[in-house]
């Protein structure tokens, strides 16, 4: 079976989610990938089913405790795992780190954090990567584990109808993409404006048409996220 993910989570409910619908939703059917959403609260050992507990030293907010993790972790056997904490401290998800997972012959195991985060001890213990979607805070790490799983599962084989299509995206060659367009070949704006589709995209001329989205492609990464380039570009 393709690609599988287990989440640790305390709203299993909200997977899969949007995953559910369009190309992931019919590789789910097809059984490209998988999922198994875990509910920690299942995992507390006392009848109120107590999950966290306020930080040691001091400070708001409550923390989610590492037996009641470690607990859920260990019920899902002893099959090879890449284990993943979704937090705001960790590396940035980028394509790279996405074409890595996508490739996995192990599952992924998404740890989706809650209140003020996890005790650190289940994640040194098991050995948790922790991984970010950006600079910013969440509620919890559920939106962040399925943007983390969209990102992975567009990219298996079978999943996207046109192959080429994933090595052309923005970051896949270290570029922002190009400008599309598409009929008609000139359009007028609400305000008047007629605009039409740059020529070199009609011509038939597939030699210009690439030198052109190439240079589309430098001169956008150039302008917004001169960070992508060498120091030489």
């Amino acid at each position: 079976m393709g690609l599988h993910f287990n989440l640790l989570t305390l709203f299993p409910e909200m997977f899969p989610g949007s995953l559910a619908l369009s190309l992931s939703g019919r590789a789910l059917e097809k059984r490209l990938w998988s999922y198994h959403s875990l509910n920690i609260r299942d995992f507390a050992g006392d009848r109120h089913k107590t999950v966290d507990d306020t930080p040691y030293g001091g400070g708001a907010g409550m923390v989610l405790r590492a037996d009641v993790i470690e607990a859920a972790l260990l019920s899902l056997g002893e099959r090879p795992q890449r284990k993943i904490y979704l937090s705001p401290r960790g590396k940035v998800l980028n394509q790279p780190l996405v074409q890595e997972l996508a490739a996995a012959q192990t599952d992924i195991t998404l740890l989706c954090g809650r209140y003020e985060g996890v005790d650190q001890r289940v994640l040194d213990a098991h050995e948790f990567e922790e991984v970010s979607i950006g600079d910013y805070v969440l509620s919890g790490g559920e939106p962040a584990a399925l943007i983390l799983m969209d990102a992975c599962i567009r990219l298996l084989d079978g999943v996207m109808g046109n192959e080429d299509t994933a090595g052309e995206e923005s970051f896949s060659a270290g570029l922002l993409e190009y400008p599309h367009y598409t009929r008609p070949a000139e359009w007028t704006d609400s305000s008047g404006v007629s605009r039409k589709v740059p020529e070199v995209l009609t011509s038939g001329d597939h030699g210009k048409v690439k030198e052109w989205r190439r240079a589309q492609s430098l001169a956008l990464t150039r302008n917004r996220r001169p960070d992508l380039l060498p120091p030489s570009s």
